[in-house]
C-alpha cells in the first residue's frame, strides 16, 4: 500500500485520471510514518485547499505551510512547484500569469468537486497540520521566527565545520533539551 492509504482513498477523478498516479512521487514527511511529513498527495491536498480559500503565489504558499508549523518545516521549491504543476495539469487548478512573470493558483470547479470529493481527508489533514489564523496562518510572533531560523542557521554551519565529538554532542543536546524545558515552561 506503500503508506498512503493509511489516511484516505481519494476516488477516480471524472476524467479517468487516479489522482495517485501522477509524475511526481514522494513529498516529505517528517517524523509520522517512515520519515515523512506527508502522505504521497497530501500535499496536493493542502494546497489545493489553500489555495480554495483564496489564490497564491507558490512562494506566499511555502511561507503558510511554513508559519503553519511554527517554523518548523519549510517545503522546497522543488516539491511544491511540482505539485501545483500537478494541480494545473489534472485541471484542479489555473495559473494566471502576471505582468511581473509571477503565477497565481486560483482553485477551478474540478479542483472544487475533488476537494468536496475527499472532505474528510481534507479536514483530518488541516487539523494535523494545525489550526490557520484570520490571514490564513497560526499567528508566530517574529521574534519566535528569528530565533527559531538562527538555532537552524547555527546547527547548520557547525555540523558543515566537521564531526562532532562526543563532548561537542553532549554540549549541544544539554543546551538544546535546557531551551525545550524553558520553552515547555513558557
Amino acid at each position: 500500500m506503500g503508506g498512503y492509504g493509511r489516511h484516505w482513498s481519494p476516488p477516480d477523478d471524472p476524467r479517468g485520471h487516479h489522482p495517485l498516479h501522477g509524475r511526481h512521487r514522494g513529498h516529505g514527511r517528517g517524523g509520522r510514518h517512515g520519515g515523512r511529513l506527508f502522505d504521497y498527495g497530501e500535499l496536493r491536498l493542502l494546497l489545493l485547499a489553500m489555495i480554495a480559500e483564496h489564490p497564491r503565489h507558490g512562494y506566499e504558499l511555502i511561507k503558510a505551510i511554513e508559519e503553519r508549523f511554527g517554523g518548523s518545516y519549510s517545503p522546497s521549491p522543488g516539491v511544491i512547484y511540482p505539485t501545483l504543476s500537478w494541480l494545473d495539469d489534472m485541471g484542479y487548478a489555473a495559473i494566471e500569469p502576471e505582468t511581473s512573470g509571477r503565477k497565481l493558483y486560483r482553485i477551478t470547479a474540478e479542483g472544487e468537486a475533488f476537494l468536496a470529493a475527499n472532505r474528510a481527508a481534507v479536514d483530518d489533514l488541516l487539523a494535523r497540520v494545525g489550526p490557520a489564523g484570520a490571514d490564513g496562518v497560526e499567528a508566530v510572533p517574529a521574534s519566535v521566527m528569528r530565533a527559531m531560523g538562527n538555532l537552524k542557521l547555527a546547527m547548520r554551519l557547525r555540523l558543515r565545520r566537521g564531526p562532532l565529538d562526543q563532548e561537542a554532542a553532549d554540549r549541544i543536546a544539554a543546551a538544546l533539551d535546557a531551551a525545550a524545558r524553558d520553552v515547555e515552561r513558557s
